[in-house]
This record gives C-alpha cells, structure tokens and sequence, in this order.
C-alpha cells in the first residue's frame, strides 16, 4: 500500500488505464484529475514512474510532448481496481 496508497495515485493510475489507448499526455492528466496541482501531479507521476507502475515517453518537440502509460506493473494492478470499483458501485445502489 505504500506505493498506491497515496490520495493521487491510484486515480492517475485509473484514468491511465481508462484512456482510449491507454497513453495520456501531461495537460490531460492534469485536466482529468480534478483537485490536484500541477506540483504533485509531477510528484506523483515521477514516483509511479520510479516504482514502474507507468512508462514515461518524451518526444523532442517544441513545446515537449510526454506521454504516459501502464508498464507491466501498472496492468496488473487494473483488475483489482475494478473489482474495488465494481464493489463501491454496489454499495452506493444499495444506499440510494
């Protein structure tokens, strides 16, 4: 848990995962991830990149490009993800 367990990673994690072709560029991270700062979604980004959940791509472009997507790592993680979001969901039906 030390290495998801923080409040940004695991929804960075998930709209990662979410994407159409499971790569997000920076700006739309940060446009996805409401709430968070562009400090710590730098932060997070790194760390998660470092502990191989994501792979970071830098095109040589003006202005740079970086995309983000899964490593390996990060694509294991995915299923227990949506077992814990297919779970919530239920919960939430059961209190409406």
């Amino acid at each position: 848990m030390s290495l998801i367990g923080q409040k940004w990673k695991l929804p960075i994690l998930w709209y990662i995962a979410d994407a159409e072709n499971q790569t997000l560029r920076y700006r739309e991270l940060e446009r996805k991830v409401v709430g968070i700062t562009a400090t710590m979604l730098t932060k997070c980004l790194r760390e998660l990149e470092q502990d191989k959940f994501i792979t970071r791509k830098q095109y040589n472009t003006i202005p740079p490009t970086v995309e983000y997507s899964l490593a390996e790592r990060g694509k294991t993680l995915i299923p227990a993800l949506e077992s814990v979001y297919q779970w919530a969901d239920e919960q939430m039906k059961e209190e409406r």
